[in-house]
């Protein structure tokens, strides 16, 4: 078995389209009514359902977490610390929700976490190079 992406159970499905496009920047072509939504992030295949339509599809009822959640976290890298401060401030700015804010961790990554609009953790960090040098020196 191969990863072949992950998925996130969405309430409201437009709030979460506009969150993710227009303040984290995924490229989402489906328009804000639509009941699934696909894209691809850096090579990774981003799923959002709607979860009454999963749970029709599925003929079952699901559990979900209202507010901020703990159930996972979505990574998201960037080159430099500056772009670490400047991507949680614009984030907060356009509506995530503040969870920690930028700071230098001990084993030398800058980090922060915020909350897409229903909860789900979102951490936005930096090892102070470019991804593709990050990977080679097996930094993580």
């Amino acid at each position: 078995m191969r990863l072949d992406g992950f998925g996130i159970f969405v309430n409201d499905m437009g709030k979460i389209i506009r969150f993710y496009r227009d303040v984290l920047g995924f490229e989402i072509k489906e328009a804000e009514d639509t009941k699934n939504v696909y894209l691809v992030k850096d090579g990774t295949l981003f799923l959002l359902y709607g979860r009454k339509d999963f749970e029709k599809m599925t003929s079952r009822k699901y559990d979900y977490v209202n507010g901020l959640n703990g159930h996972f976290e979505l990574a998201l890298y960037v080159d430099t610390f500056d772009e670490v401060d400047a991507s949680y401030k614009a984030a907060v700015e356009h509506g995530a929700e503040p969870v920690m804010e930028p700071t230098t961790e001990p084993w030398g990554q800058r980090t922060c976490y915020i909350a897409d609009p229903e909860g789900n953790l979102i951490e936005i960090g930096s090892w102070d190079k470019p991804y593709e040098i990050k990977e080679q020196d097996n930094t993580i």
